[in-house]
């Protein structure tokens, strides 16, 4: 069921509350950006010295939870831990729409939404949570690189949000110019774009090693 949070009023037709769509979208993502509202003490004294936020942070997703992770001492974690409420977002560009004229340029894009409050990931649920980062980061990365110790554990915390209110919106297709304009004399068209995998660069000490396994396909 939507809620008039993660309802899309604008160019309401590109919505998608599928979590399939939004599954999607969230698994090509490494980064995401997750806004709330700060304050400069804390405990906050003065709801006038409120201001909002936007930090990029790394993410992944397990099922129907996005989840982030940073130091037990980060601002943002004792906010968010807190029980703040977030507005989540992540965007993948596709393309620049270009049209014939200025006013209907736009962009092809796959975007998610998500309101909600994080929470905090047991102990006990939390070194499983993180093997999902390891795999999403680099499939069969976590059977070959030191998994975290006892203090790097305790020294992390884990937060989950749930995909509950999330929605999707996307945009494909070439322009959509207005009638009137359509015999100018001018191209239109969409100029793509992807992100690309390059090829991997190995640290000097490893140089003269043969490439893992889990990467040979990485910047194929």
């Amino acid at each position: 069921m939507n809620t008039p949070r993660h309802t899309v009023r604008r160019a309401a037709e590109r919505a998608d509350y599928d979590p399939a769509t939004v599954h999607a979208i969230v698994d090509d993502a490494w980064l995401c950006h997750v806004a709330f509202i700060d304050h400069p003490s804390d405990p906050p004294t003065d709801q006038d010295d409120a201001f909002p936020v936007s930090i990029p942070m790394a993410c992944w997703r397990v099922d129907d939870r996005i989840y982030i992770h940073g130091s037990n001492g980060s601002r943002l974690v004792k906010r968010l831990a807190g029980g703040a409420p977030v507005c989540l977002s992540i965007t993948h560009l596709d393309g620049l729409v270009l049209a014939r004229s200025a006013y209907s340029h736009s962009m092809n894009y796959r975007s998610v939404v998500v309101f909600g409050r994080f929470e905090v990931v047991p102990d006990a649920d939390k070194a499983s949570i993180l093997d999902a980062f390891m795999d999403h980061i680099a499939p069969g990365r976590r059977q070959v690189a030191r998994p975290a110790d006892v203090n790097e554990l305790k020294s992390t915390t884990v937060l989950g949000l749930s995909l509950r209110e999330a929605s999707a919106k996307v945009r494909t297709g070439g322009p959509k110019d207005k009638e009137d304009d359509l015999n100018l004399p001018v191209w239109a068209g969409v100029l793509p774009m992807r992100e690309q995998h390059l090829p991997p660069l190995a640290e000097a000490a490893c140089a003269s090693w043969p490439l893992p396994d889990h990467l040979t396909g990485w910047g194929h």
